[in-house]
């Protein structure tokens, strides 16, 4: 069923396609790279509803972690014992998938630590945390195959203000250029013959029983012998109630002077949490302020928030240091659900989703992609 409207070379572009893709970050891209591994001769073509990348793998904050001890706690009381040595398991195995994708050098991965900090007023949740920081080592330990314990406690020699003297690093824990990142998985696409169209949405598609039609608003229907979802935050346009959407808002300060703090850090069970980036502060979170309205997957910042990261960058993270200016403030689109294990399925013979990577993408997008390539491949 060809569309009239595309020229003779666009519409020979959009014929005979093997694998249509919905969704261009980490998942996506990654499926497409190895489904390609799998077999070099299939067409695939990656579909993105923006113009630059509209989810959270261009707008995150860019940490290679698997769980601060606080977040670990929290999963603990949503998952068995061995679901969470899982979780965390394929969070240190996804990131390893991502760095055979691209290199550490190309991505400028680096390991500087992830610290977790509890204000004055959070004296209860640092005491649980530091009473049970040996089980987290347990079973991070056995999750990571790992000889020494991953978490230490630690002192505040970062200066923070209005936050206990002593907090926790996990040893492991590394930040990562978002914008290389991506940039070095679209370059390896380009150079595997995967096409990736940018500004097309996908409203929607119907199976026969010969192929997919996938209809979008921009180039109508397209013929595909398999649809893969890998569509995340953005999923319940197409899949509803399968994904629960949650906007994360983010700024990032101007350069500043002689900044000193090097790592990752979380506060308040990872609903807060920041970074140095090229002699910035990028600074996240608040979502935990209104629950409710950040379940959205419209694009944007709101007072609330945005001042809630003013207050905690200047009388927590840089107290000492006067005139900050804000350079730029940002929103992704993360997808969410009752538990934090991704949905990796088979919908029918020929439809497949890779969603609900539960604010983890950067750590599982690899691997949750490979997988998704792997089960829509057979």
């Amino acid at each position: 069923m060809a569309n009239k409207q595309h020229s003779y070379w666009e519409q020979d572009q959009l014929s005979a396609i093997d694998y249509i893709i919905v969704g261009s970050g980490i998942t996506g891209l990654s499926c497409a790279l190895t489904l390609k591994g799998i077999d070099p001769a299939k067409r695939i073509l990656v579909l993105e509803k923006g113009v630059m990348l509209n989810g959270a793998s261009m707008k995150n904050a860019g940490f290679a972690c698997f769980g601060s001890v606080s977040e670990i706690l929290a999963d603990a009381k949503l998952h068995s014992e061995q679901e969470l040595i899982e979780l965390i398991r394929s969070r240190a195995e996804g990131l390893e998938t991502l760095k055979t994708l691209v290199s550490p050098t190309e991505m400028d991965f680096q390991i500087n630590g992830g610290y977790e900090f509890f204000t004055k007023d959070q004296n209860a949740l640092a005491e649980a945390c530091f009473a049970q920081v040996d089980y987290v080592n347990k079973i991070t330990q056995e999750a990571l195959s790992s000889v020494s314990p991953v978490f230490e406690t630690v002192s505040n020699h970062f200066g923070f203000g209005s936050v206990l003297d002593k907090g926790l690093v996990n040893l492991k824990e590394g930040q990562l250029h978002v914008g290389k990142m991506m940039n070095s998985l679209m370059r390896r696409c380009a150079q595997e013959d995967i096409r990736i169209l940018s500004g097309v949405e996908v409203l929607g598609y119907q199976e026969t029983t010969e192929n997919c039609l996938v209809e979008t608003k921009e180039l109508g229907l397209l013929k595909t012998q398999k649809l893969l979802l890998a569509t995340n935050g953005f999923t319940q346009s197409i899949l509803p109630d399968l994904v629960i959407p949650a906007r994360a808002q983010v700024l990032i300060t101007e350069p500043i002077d002689q900044l000193k703090i090097k790592g990752t850090f979380h506060m308040d069970q990872g609903y807060y949490y920041f970074r140095n980036i090229d002699q910035r502060i990028l600074i996240g979170g608040g979502r935990n302020l209104d629950f409710k309205g950040e379940t959205t997957t419209t694009m944007g910042t709101t007072e609330q928030i945005q001042q809630a990261l003013e207050r905690t960058l200047r009388d927590v993270v840089l107290p000492k240091h006067q005139g900050i200016k804000i350079s730029r403030r940002w929103s992704g689109i993360m997808g969410l659900g009752g538990q934090k294990r991704p949905i990796i399925r088979a919908l029918s013979e020929r439809v497949f989703c890779g969603v609900r990577l539960g604010g983890m993408g950067v750590a599982i997008g690899s691997s949750v992609g490979a997988q998704l390539a792997k089960i829509s491949s057979k």
